[in-house]
């Protein structure tokens, strides 16, 4: 008997909820602190930019790696059990970093937070469309947007530490106990996945498995969307310095105008996506974006730039969890199989967005680089319908 048989747990959908919220957030805490404390992890190491550039690809790797071994492991051990794992090992991995003194140190704890992350992403976005399913309406975005909220507390705690001068091994291994801690009381109040027993499908009636077309066509979609978001992560301040000629500190406003426009979309996804559906969100969502980044590319005045880097932040808000949560509803006995492939398609574009637009731009001002994520937004949004066809409506029901 596999995981995805067992009946419901006694977990309410509200406890559930908040503790898949808890999940999301130490996810996104983690990776935060992380990031903060990347140069003064370099600086202690003694390595060289390019040497941390490769050790980045190595992370990148382990993460993808960790999604395709979780996503079966998702339906054959069960949420309950794997993803409080995953936070457990992703709280161990985060003091890795801080007591590395080199670059092989650095790169094996590198791996574990890789494919700890990874394997906490498939599982937690998993356990998301469970829990979505005890509602009656969507409730995806609100997680990802609690993503958000763990890495600005990342990157309030990471400042102010690194103000204090506390180590970094001694900041990151707190942070590392508090996913642990958080894991561990978040556990109890997970659901697990439930389907039909063989007995209750009608006689003659054969489960149909979702096609690999559209399990590539909803991967597609989900790594246009996300080299789109890569994007704007690490070139959005580069834009506002290089192109527009502001000052470092004004450079930051860029970047900011899109992480909190894109956080505060996805706090009314939801409730938007009850109304219009989610090929509306994804389709008119891509437009926007669009129309946001095309503002960000013919138009040379800072405050215009400001309101289409938030423009592009808030149509990419809700684009990503309604194909997150297709992709875990299209045959639940393999829900977690079917979300890696998604989610790894995702983060695939999450890493390659930065790098495509950086060998562009060593041959077309910055600016024009954008037009690439442009593109992708344009066929986002004619290829958004596929969320309305017969075998997503039949997957619904």
């Amino acid at each position: 008997m596999t995981a995805t048989d067992l009946r419901p747990q006694t977990a309410p959908p509200r406890a559930a909820r908040v503790a898949t919220w808890m999940y999301f957030g130490l996810n996104g805490f983690a990776v935060g602190m992380w990031v903060v404390h990347i140069p003064s992890i370099e600086q202690k190491t003694g390595i060289t930019h390019s040497t941390l550039g490769l050790l980045l690809l190595v992370l990148g790797g382990a993460a993808f790696t960790g999604m395709q071994v979780a996503g079966p492991l998702v339906d054959k051990l069960g949420q309950r059990r794997l993803v409080p794992a995953a936070g457990i090992l992703l709280g161990i991995a985060l003091a890795g970093p801080g007591l590395a003194t080199n670059w092989w140190t650095l790169g094996l704890t590198l791996i574990l937070i890789g494919f700890g992350n990874g394997s906490i992403d498939v599982g937690m976005n998993a356990q998301a469309v469970v829990v979505e399913r005890g509602y009656p309406r969507p409730i995806m975005a609100a997680f990802h947007a609690m993503w958000s909220i763990g890495g600005a507390i990342a990157a309030i705690v990471g400042a102010a530490t690194l103000r204090a001068d506390v180590p970094p091994e001694v900041t990151l291994a707190s942070a590392g106990v508090v996913c642990i801690v958080l894991s561990l009381v978040a556990s109890r109040f997970l659901l697990e996945a439930t389907v039909p027993p063989e007995d209750d499908v009608a006689e003659g009636e054969q489960r149909a498995k979702p096609s690999a077309k559209l399990v590539w066509a909803l991967g597609g979609l989900a790594f246009g969307l996300m080299l789109s978001e890569g994007v704007a992560n690490d070139w959005a301040a580069l834009h506002f310095r290089d192109i527009l000629g502001t000052s470092v500190s004004t450079a930051a406003y860029a970047y900011g105008a899109f992480a909190v426009a894109m956080t505060v979309g996805r706090f009314l996804t939801d409730r938007v996506a009850a109304v219009v559906g989610p090929a509306a969100i994804v389709r008119w969502g891509a437009a926007m974006a669009a129309v946001g980044l095309t503002l960000v590319i013919v138009v040379p005045w800072v405050p215009v730039a400001l309101v289409g880097w938030a423009i592009f932040g808030l149509g990419l808000a809700g684009g990503v969890p309604q194909l997150f949560t297709a992709a875990g509803n299209l045959d639940p006995r393999s829900s977690g199989a079917l979300m890696a492939r998604v989610v790894g398609l995702g983060y695939v574009g999450l890493l390659a967005g930065p790098a495509l637009i950086g060998g562009l731009a060593h041959w077309m001002p910055l600016n024009i680089a954008f037009i690439l994520p442009v593109v992708l937004c344009v066929l986002t949004f004619f290829g958004g319908p596929v969320l309305n066809g017969r075998e997503m409506k039949k997957s619904a029901n």
